[in-house]
């Protein structure tokens, strides 16, 4: 089937979205739209994810069913449309694939460890009905070993990696950059055959889901949902350096998880970040963020021993203490700890968390609750509407002082100091712990030092209102540091 036409275009393609479920800037339909007179587009709610997630209100599967929505539609109006399967994607493509008689199959590079071995078998089912699997860059704007050291090998810290990253851009001009195209023939997408559903076909019922709270969270979905955070955030940029550690501010572009199911164009986010960065501080940061993206990326195809381990593996030799109820208090937001219960009632209530709140939590998860930082990365797995395995453990390593360019072992957050710095006034703190709300901003941040008379005051008496906290910070951290310290001996 991998014979081409006398032009030397094939005959037809499918095209198979995974984490690109747009039509804008998307390398994969991209090529197969060049290489194919006919092209036909696929999505597969793959089982082998599904099964897995542990709850059947995930936000995620919604967010996906919704942009598959509007992706179909953009497609249809180009003649074309998605169609859908429910089912474990190493059966799902390459049985598509032979009813659809076509040469080829077009996705996007990917680079966890499982979807790697997904990738290569459905390789190897495709090669044997003699069908082509061509994979173009998507994800990132350099990947794998694309960007090295002057020695050949991948980098370890982060900011000799960003000025490689920039000068490497610097050479290749506007070519990383350079947008692919989304321009079909008349005819040449194809619709779904007769048989083969769309999106509007599956219900979240269809596929053992229930809606969430998406909607009421006005979480905007598709690729019309990225365009409007952006356009938003392009109006603020100048700014994100200044305002983007504050979680009562709103600091952040919000749009993690479009990036994360590729409903925005990485390669134009990192455009209009370089674009203005000569110019604008706070868009140089931000490109410098995208660039953190790209790193944790290449880490992870480079070192796949992250995922489990340590990046430093002599840490996989700390000793955890590990109680299972401090770790209960963690996720359900009842440390005694304003800062770290916000938090993690954000995470719960919304799927999404603070970046900031992100280093404070897992530094007092690990360092003071002294908890296997793994235990929290799963918990972050399960629960970010955004989770991307790249970012979420390498960020978790960086808090635990196991990862590449780590924080030290011996810096670990106060939360108290945290919590005063970054919401002073205890506005994000009131948000997501009403019961704190009518506490004085001098005590928001420690409610335990709060004398008796003004905690009945404020109808906040600690240990009855709100938890006491369950560990004693500088207790801790002497505990922390002996266990790091007794690794490095």
């Amino acid at each position: 089937m991998t014979e081409k036409t006398r032009d030397g275009t094939r005959d037809s393609a499918l095209c198979w979205f995974r984490r690109d479920l747009r039509t804008g800037d998307n390398a994969a339909l991209s090529a197969a739209l060049a290489a194919a007179r006919r092209v036909w587009c696929v999505f597969v709610f793959d089982r082998a994810i599904l099964d897995r997630l542990p709850s059947k209100a995930d936000r995620r599967v919604e967010f996906i069913r919704e942009s598959l929505l509007e992706l179909d539609a953009r497609l249809a109006a180009a003649g074309g449309g998605v169609i859908v399967c429910h089912d474990d994607a190493r059966r799902a493509i390459p049985a598509l694939a032979t009813r659809l008689q076509v040469q080829a199959v077009f996705a996007g590079h990917d680079y966890e460890p499982d979807a790697i071995e997904r990738d290569r078998a459905v390789g190897e089912a495709l090669a044997a009905a003699g069908i082509a699997f061509e994979t173009r860059k998507d994800q990132v704007v350099f990947e794998r070993r694309e960007v090295l050291t002057g020695s050949g090998t991948v980098f370890g810290v982060f900011t000799p990696y960003k000025n490689a990253w920039l000068k490497k851009l610097a050479e290749s001009g506007a070519r990383e950059l350079s947008e692919c195209p989304f321009a079909p023939a008349p005819g040449q997408l194809q619709p779904p055959p007769a048989g083969e559903r769309r999106p509007a076909d599956w219900t979240l019922e269809s596929i053992g889901f229930e809606r969430s709270n998406l909607a009421a969270l006005d979480i905007p979905t598709g690729e019309s949902g990225a365009r409007s955070l952006l356009e938003a955030f392009l109006q603020r940029i100048d700014g994100y350096h200044e305002r983007r550690d504050f979680p009562a501010v709103k600091g952040p572009s919000y749009l993690s998880v479009h990036l994360r199911f590729g409903t925005v164009s990485i390669r134009e986010l990192a455009r209009l970040a370089h674009a203005k960065a000569s110019a604008s501080e706070g868009a140089r940061v931000w490109l410098s963020e995208l660039v953190w993206r790209d790193f944790y990326f290449m880490i992870l195809s480079q070192h796949p021993h992250v995922v489990g381990g340590s990046w430093k593996r002599e840490y996989d030799r700390l000793a955890f203490a590990d109680d299972p109820a401090l770790f209960a208090a963690w996720c359900e937001a009842r440390t005694g700890y304003p800062i770290v219960d916000a938090a993690m009632r954000q995470i719960n209530q919304t799927g999404y968390m603070h970046n900031r709140l992100r280093m404070v939590v897992a530094s007092f998860l690990v360092k003071d609750l002294l908890v296997d930082w793994r235990q929290g990365e799963r918990y972050f797995a399960d629960h970010l509407n955004d989770f991307d395995l790249s970012a979420n453990n390498g960020g978790w390593q960086w808090a635990a002082s196991t990862g590449c360019d780590a924080q030290p072992y011996f810096r670990i957050f106060n939360p108290v100091s945290q919590s005063e710095r970054f919401d002073a006034d205890g506005k994000f703190i009131r948000r997501y712990l009403p019961e704190l709300a009518k506490v004085p901003a001098k005590y928001i941040h420690a409610p335990w030092t709060m004398p008796a008379l003004e905690q009945k005051m404020a109808g906040c008496m600690v240990g009855t209102d709100y938890p006491a906290p369950v560990v004693d910070h500088a207790v801790q951290r002497v505990k922390a540091l002996a266990m790091y310290k007794a690794v490095k001996g």
